[in-house]
């Protein structure tokens, strides 16, 4: 007998600003950390740094970030998730504007550890509140419109950002970036419901506990590792890949702004479409075929000489139809991983370990990749895109055993049994 299809959920008018309130809240977190790349070039220029230098720059914030989440797991599941959100997300506010002000290389890493404290928590809260107030049959969808914020941010974050940098500094996209996320704090405070639902089936007594129990479970094990190998390509490209569209394909200043707005929109139009197809058909397979063809454009662009501008851009679109296409069914699995008390828990958990492999990934780009002086091509880019290609395809495997999980999790719902999670 072959399984049915799951029925379309529709949302309700408050889970929409839900979706809404978060997708932006998501925009504002990722705006801060792509504008990163595109002002790769800028800041190695203005502040003499080296790849090395500017790797550990990203890489401050993705460590900071996953020590946080840490820190923060085991209290996760103890507060008001609107509350946590709020609290975490004004200070990543602080953290942007103190990098919108500061003048050197030592105060810069020190400002993005500052907002990576912060800001690394606040995709974690988001995901718990998530799958507090949508089914699994919705989440698909949900991530679709979540991971637009991602296309939103390079549509016009992006591009706007790299213009207040070529006219007032790079300083100017972290203060508009700022400002955004202000009023959006504001909508936070004034209109998000209290979610307390978790503190009813709390039982453990202290956070370490908590933690403790969180971490020990197999399953939700399994979970972490898959996401945290899915975050590693990413954060190896994304820090070159203004740098390596400059100095290798010859794409100038002027025209990185529309690279990123062409691959952003295609973001904007695809994602909400493969959340659709996520919802409809089957997660993991819209999975397994978003991750073969990152495979194939990776291998492509990785290995990319001098291009005209209208290929680059073409390539740009492809390959980030791929990579953005598996972060949408992988991340509605990973959230049907835990149950209801161990949600906050197991998404800060996630989250960290996330971050601190792109932490890694990124330092370890920028020791393989090597440029000899500001202005020649970057060496060995073709080489991360090999490693990405090996780690993309573990990736697959270890999806399997989350598909699988989630398939087994909801059959025992559905015929009313207990659900056994394996220690």
């Amino acid at each position: 007998m072959k399984e049915q299809k799951p029925k379309v959920i529709p949302f309700t008018p408050y889970q929409k600003f839900a979706v809404f309130i978060l997708a932006i809240t998501q925009f504002t977190v990722i705006l801060d950390f792509m504008v990163m790349s595109p002002l790769g070039d800028i800041l190695m220029k203005s502040l003499s740094l080296k790849p090395t230098h500017f790797g550990l720059v990203v890489s401050a914030y993705a460590f900071s970030a996953g020590i946080s989440g840490l820190l923060t797991a085991g209290f996760a599941d103890k507060f008001d998730r609107k509350k946590l959100l709020l609290f975490f997300y004004i200070g990543f506010i602080a953290g942007t504007i103190l990098c919108g002000i500061v003048n050197s290389y030592l105060w810069l890493v020190t400002a993005r550890i500052i907002t990576g404290l912060f800001g690394g928590v606040i995709g974690s809260i988001s995901m718990a509140i998530i799958a507090d107030l949508f089914t699994l049959q919705q989440r698909g969808r949900v991530m679709g419109f979540i991971q637009m914020g991602f296309g939103a941010s390079q549509i016009l974050g992006i591009p706007i950002g790299l213009y207040l940098s070529n006219t007032w500094g790079w300083h100017a996209p972290f203060l508009w970036v700022a400002g955004m996320a202000g009023i959006v704090a504001l909508f936070i405070a004034a209109k998000l419901k209290p979610i307390t639902k978790h503190l009813a089936v709390q039982h453990d007594k202290s956070p370490f506990e908590h933690l403790k129990h969180t971490i020990a479970k197999k399953d939700y094990r399994i979970g972490f590792t898959a996401t945290a190998l899915l975050s590693v390509g990413g954060f190896m490209m994304m820090p070159f890949g203004s740098a390596f569209a400059i100095n290798n394909l010859h794409i100038t200043q002027h025209q990185l702004p529309m690279i990123f707005m062409i691959a952003g929109l295609s973001t904007l139009l695809v994602m909400p479409l493969v959340g659709k197809l996520s919802d409809t058909i089957d997660k993991y397979k819209i999975f397994i075929v978003a991750s073969l063809w990152t495979i194939i454009m990776v291998a492509i662009y990785t290995n990319l000489g001098i291009t005209a501008f209208g290929l680059v851009a073409v390539a740009n679109v492809l390959m980030m139809m791929g990579v953005m296409g598996r972060m949408v069914p992988s991340t509605a699995l990973v959230t049907s991983i835990p149950e209801i008390q161990d949600r906050g828990a197991f998404m800060s958990i996630n989250s960290s370990l996330q971050q601190i492999a792109g932490g890694v990934a990124a330092a370890f780009a920028g020791t393989i990749v090597v440029q000899k002086d500001k202005l020649s091509p970057l060496e060995h880019y073709d080489t991360l895109g090999i490693i990405i290609i090996c780690i993309s395809l573990l990736t697959i495997i270890l999806m399997y055993r989350v598909n699988k999980m989630v398939k087994r999790k909801n059959k025992e719902q559905r015929e009313n049994l207990p659900i056994s999670i394996e220690v």
